[in-house]
């Protein structure tokens, strides 16, 4: 068995001729924080997509807890345990707390052809689960709409987790977050990671990704530059290369040079 609960090796996608990934690996066990770091542009979201199960990449294969997996549909990638929480949180502004966070899942009582939402059961499920996070839901009937964001983010990564992930994909979790609501998301994925989810961290933020991430892949125009543990890499490394600090640097000397040749 192997010691990765997932894996994406050498995953390659195109679009007619556009490259949008090519030969980029990630491995996760189990209770891992990784962190895809990348511009716009880079490819994540179609590596987000593929992961998700939208796209079937054209090469490479998808292991999941050790066996070779091929994802036809989201629901798929869902019934293996790969649970994907976009950036617009598929929740419903009008709807309450209870009806967004069981969204078509509800628990049901009543003889088997008169069943009927169980109400109270729900209502307590959301409340405890949000309690669990430090999120207190006086009222679970209250519209989401009512929530902060960060409150609005951590009930879509509640309900990722109670409905069984394995692996939380996570798009730009704190993108627009202020930083105390940032620092309440983060602390919630360091929790559920150290409770065993392994966590896929999307972000273009490496402010928001180094404290909390224990491996980080670097994606530039669909191509992976490594993926390098904490204690390998520090935050300035990572800046420039999210920042293409080479291809700054080499800018830099043209600039120069430049100069140099209208000053004479």
């Amino acid at each position: 068995m192997s010691d990765y609960l997932v894996q994406f090796n050498n995953i390659s996608k195109f679009f007619g001729k556009v490259i949008a990934l090519k030969d980029v690996t990630m491995k996760l066990k189990k209770g891992e924080i990784m962190c895809l770091l990348g511009d716009n542009g880079a490819g994540k979201s179609t590596l987000i997509k593929t992961l998700a199960g939208v796209h079937r990449p054209d090469e490479g294969e998808i292991i999941v807890e050790g066996k070779k997996t091929i994802f036809d549909s989201p629901k798929d990638a869902l019934d293996m345990g790969i649970a994907t929480v976009y950036q617009d949180l598929a929740l419903v502004s009008l709807m309450s707390v209870t009806r967004n966070f069981f969204m078509g899942r509800e628990p049901m009582k009543g003889p088997a052809f008169f069943k009927t939402f169980d109400i109270e059961k729900a209502n307590k499920i959301a409340a405890e689960r949000m309690g669990q996070i430090g999120i207190d839901v006086r009222d679970p009937s209250q519209a989401v709409g009512t929530m902060s964001g960060g409150e609005r983010q951590c009930l879509a990564i509640s309900r990722a987790i109670y409905f069984g992930a394995k692996v939380l994909v996570l798009d730009e979790p704190t993108s627009a977050l202020g930083v105390h609501q940032a620092s309440v998301v983060l602390k919630y994925i360091v929790k559920a990671a150290s409770q065993g989810l392994a966590v896929i961290l999307i972000t273009h933020n490496v402010h928001h990704a180094y404290p909390v991430g224990n491996s980080f892949t670097v994606l530039n125009r669909g191509k992976s530059l490594g993926t390098y543990e904490k204690k390998n890499i520090s935050r300035e490394k990572l800046l420039s290369m999210m920042a293409g600090g080479e291809e700054l640097n080499k800018l830099e000397v043209e600039l120069q040079e430049m100069n140099r040749s209208s000053a004479n």
